[in-house]
Order: structure tokens, then sequence, then C-alpha cells
């Protein structure tokens, strides 16, 4: 991990297109600004890991849900 540090106004550059902002730092809060192209997404860790977890429940609730369609070959091979 690269530490760093910097002061209210000064930037951080992250490869050719992102840059992170210091904005303020107030006790032990710091706002940051991050300047990066709509296609890069950016998010909390919080918010990310809370991503990951829904993710990962959909992915194993998906075989549960799709038990009910294992008739349904049946059921359209009868229609026609």
């Amino acid at each position: 991990m690269l530490i760093l540090s910097r002061k209210t106004n000064e930037k951080i550059v992250i490869g050719d297109s992102i840059t992170i902002s210091i904005i303020e730092v107030r006790g032990d809060q710091v706002k940051i600004g991050v300047d990066a192209p709509r296609s890069v997404k950016v998010f909390r860790q919080e918010v990310f890991e809370a991503i990951q977890n829904e993710n990962k429940a959909a992915v194993v609730a998906v075989p549960e849900s799709l038990d009910g369609l294992s008739g349904l070959g049946d059921l359209i091979k009868n229609r026609n």
C-alpha cells in the first residue's frame, strides 16, 4: 500500500484518468473528490462489499428458484 500525505486542495493522480482531490480535513474526517471516467466504478468500501454480498446471495438463490421450471419444457411441448 502506498501512503501519501496531502493537504487541503492538493491532489493525487492515478493513471491517466483518475484524480483524487482533498476537499476538506476536519478532525478525523477527510472529504475527498474523485474525478474519474464514467466507465470507472467508484464505491465506498462498505457499499462495494454490500454489492458483492448481494451478488453472491443471488448466485446461490438462482438454482433454487429454477427448480420450479423443471417441467416447463414438457408444458411447452404439450401446448404445441
